[in-house]
């Protein structure tokens, strides 16, 4: 049975229409099982229906006619159910609906399977033997495998049914708000980096010769193709370039080289290396770092098989399609014919998603069921806000989304207008806004005249891209950059923050549990001169400039935070005794379990302010790893519990007069932004594509409306009735889009 489920599926997905496709099914399925009847009903939601659409053995003038009452019958049943009925006799059971038009009430046995897409009911399979028959194991097994793996392919060919179900869509990630109507265009990777073979090599100079200039080449294309981008946005080709640079990937691959492989095994290996460490990686935004890797992998490779970019004719309205769209794909678009991205991989996190962001590109990333392969030169409509791809959009849904589009556009010029205007609320209270960021040029960077200073500084990056732990002076330069780009303002570092769940490839961490093993302040008391080391590069950095902060991650006791305090003030008295004129600078714990929260009193006490990560304190209060598809529909920063939370560490900083800033996704969104001001945080920080759109919202509230909107939250009781209550807050005074399409 296993090959006639592969052989329907490839048969299926082959299929030119939904019509050719349910044929195939009904036809396949039947002769496959021995049954006397198959049939295929889809569910018309908008006239609570099932539609008869397929069939192999009942009626052929049914298909198209025969339409059941969604709760009526037995399909009705299995659709209800979501769930399969089994019965060798249906016509005893009172669920049975007898439908003569089909000449299906002489047929006793009965099997209905569910055909399911992303918890919805697309339709059921149904079927039918003339006698009474109970289906084996084997054989419902067969049948629910198949309905499975063929809920895509009936999934879109659905949005060609306009008659069924018009308007339908494919649903994704909402990772660039925005909205882009085009013509796909899809793109595949250039070079296939795992279909590089193994081969030895006598002349190991020349593939280290070719090497060598495959890796010029890209560094010199990294510099043209990041004048392109915007300085805030060029941060991947800071990194990039790194990585050229780096001993981990040049030594690396040479030293596989030198060994007999060829140029292009060794450049497999080394990135395939590289990229295992960041994909074992928890933190979604390290982890998507891997995708960075391949694409710089795939670049080099192509210089190295002398191949030129694929060669496209453009759209004018171009929306890019792929199961994994590369920087290098997306700068290859004249960027005046950029309207949108659509991608099957990829998440909010990629640095496709930020550059997205940085250029007001609607994208959709994470599309479940994208079928690539089909989707070149369609018109299509990309909702950024929501994260849905309208493929052949009806005429209606075209002109409500144009109709939205021009509201948009008058929205958008009104953020804009709020460029150098302060960020307070209309009662005079100031909430400075600050910047996330990781790597950044040496030029400033775009959005950082919006920003108040930076507000989480990741030091991962550099210790990724190498082969060992950088010394202090390398460390030095990165920092003295960052704090010399924004002064005078603050721009405060978090201390390496590695682990089981951010393990370095040169000092590996293999744990059953990272989230709750050897990781962020643990590793660094842990080894000390791993810590000293970084944190006299900070100090050293600050020296005539004075803006640095220290923030200590993921500290869970008061005994860990004095501990880290010790060893600071050690490292700021030995670089006074080398004649450095170094201050000590002000030192923040982050907020990011929920010991913390309940220490948040205690710890204010001990620290000079405390700054929160609601990204990591809010899987931690709900048990869920965001990352896991079974459980990543729970996580939600607007649960009352995260909420509660917030408002206890406000309060136990207040106790001694010390601010909270938080720097998790919760302060970039409008919504949690919002109920931030209310619980009395000080200060927000998060990606410049945030910026203007929370500073709409601050400078729209005044604190005791905001106070107010917290308060009716917290009387929620789910995440889901908090979201709705503050969407009305901002549908009521004008802001609803900022978390919808339109004005």
């Amino acid at each position: 049975m296993l090959e006639s489920l592969r052989r329907i599926v490839q048969e299926v997905n082959r299929a030119l229409s939904l019509d050719d496709a349910l044929r195939i099914i009904v036809s396949r399925v039947k002769e496959a099982i021995g049954a006397d009847v198959c049939s295929v009903y889809l569910t018309d939601q908008s006239n609570r229906e099932h539609v008869l659409l397929a069939t192999d053995g009942l009626r052929p003038e049914s298909v198209g006619r025969v339409r059941i009452p969604l709760n009526r019958g037995l399909v009705g049943w299995v659709a209800e159910k979501a769930d399969l009925v089994s019965l060798s006799d249906a016509s005893t059971h009172s669920r049975y609906l007898s439908i003569t038009e089909t000449g299906e009430n002489r047929y006793r046995g009965f099997l209905g399977v569910p055909i399911v897409q992303s918890r919805r009911v697309l339709g059921v399979l149904v079927l039918r033997q003339l006698a009474p028959r109970r289906f084996g194991d084997d054989e419902v097994t067969f049948v629910i495998t198949l309905a499975a793996q063929l809920a895509g392919a009936i999934e879109l060919g659905r949005m060609h049914q306009q008659d069924l179900m018009p308007s339908r869509f494919l649903s994704g990630m909402a990772a660039s708000p925005g909205i882009g109507f085009g013509t796909t265009l899809v793109v595949y990777p250039p070079a296939n980096l795992e279909a590089v073979p193994d081969k030895l090599v006598e002349d190991t100079e020349a593939e280290s010769t070719a090497f060598r200039a495959a890796l010029k080449d890209v560094g010199a294309e990294i510099d043209r193709i990041g004048d392109r981008f915007s300085q805030e946005d060029r941060a991947l080709f800071d990194a990039w370039r790194l990585m050229l640079e780096s001993d981990s990937l040049v030594d690396g691959a040479l030293k596989r080289i030198g060994d007999g492989s060829w140029a292009q095994a060794a450049l497999r290996d080394t990135i395939a290396e590289h990229t295992s460490v960041f994909d074992q990686m928890e933190d979604p935004y390290l982890r998507e770092r891997a995708s960075d890797v391949r694409d710089l992998g795939r670049w080099i490779l192509t210089r190295l098989q002398n191949q030129s970019a694929p060669v496209f004719e453009y759209p004018a309205q171009t929306i890019l399609v792929g199961d994994e769209i590369s920087v290098m794909q997306l700068s290859a678009v004249p960027s005046e014919s950029l309207a949108g991205i659509v991608s099957s991989g990829g998440s909010a996190s990629s640095h496709i998603a930020i550059l997205a962001r940085g250029m007001g590109l609607p994208a959709a990333m994470g599309v479940s069921d994208l079928p690539v392969s089909r989707m070149n030169g369609l018109e299509t409509i990309v909702d950024g806000y929501r994260g849905r791809v309208y493929i052949d959009p009806s005429a209606s849904i075209r002109n409500e989304y144009e109709r939205l589009a021009d509201e948009e556009q008058a929205f958008t010029a009104e953020l804009d207008a709020l460029r150098g205007l302060p960020s307070e609320t209309t009662d005079g209270y100031s909430l400075p806004l600050y910047l996330n960021t990781g790597l950044v040029s040496e030029q400033r960077p775009a959005g950082s005249d919006e920003a108040a200073g930076v507000g989480l500084y990741r030091t991962e990056l550099p210790f990724l891209v190498r082969d060992r732990f950088p010394g202090e002076g390398a460390q030095y330069s990165n920092y003295r950059r960052i704090l010399e780009v924004f002064a005078p303002r603050t721009v405060t570092i978090r201390t390496l923050d590695i682990g089981g769940d951010k393990p370095l490839s040169y000092f590996p961490i293999e744990e059953s549990n990272p989230f709750l093993g050897w990781r962020g302040i643990r590793v660094a008391l842990d080894h000390p001169q791993i810590f000293m080391t970084q944190v006299r590069a900070m100090l050293s950095a600050s020296v005539g400039l004075d803006n640095l902060q220290l923030l200590l991650p993921m500290i869970t006791t008061i005994d860990e935070l004095e501990e880290a305090q010790h060893m600071i003030a050690r490292a700021h008295e030995e670089l006074i005794d080398e004649g450095h004129e170094v201050c000590m600078p002000p030192v923040g714990a982050m907020i990011e379990v929920p010991a913390a929260v309940y220490q948040a009193e205690n710890l204010a006490g001990r620290v000079d302010f405390l700054s929160v990560g609601t990204n990591d304190l809010t899987q931690y209060l709900l048990a869920v790893d965001r990352n896991n598809p079974r459980v990543a529909g729970l996580y939600d920063d607007l649960h009352p519990a995260v909420l509660w939370a917030l408002t206890t560490v406000v309060a136990g900083a207040r106790a001694h007069g010390k601010e909270v800033s938080v720097c998790g996704e919760l302060a970039g969104d409008p919504l949690g932004a919002a109920l931030l001001l209310g619980a009395g945080v000080h200060s927000l920080s998060m990606s410049a594509a945030s910026l203007l759109r929370v500073k709409g919202v601050i400078r729209s509230l005044s604190r005791g409306r905001a106070r107010e909107l917290l308060n009716d939250s917290l009387r929620c009781d789910t995440g889901a009735a908090v979201r709705k209550l503050l969407t009305g807050a901002l549908e009521d005074i004008g802001l609803g889009g900022l978390v919808r399409p339109g004005r």
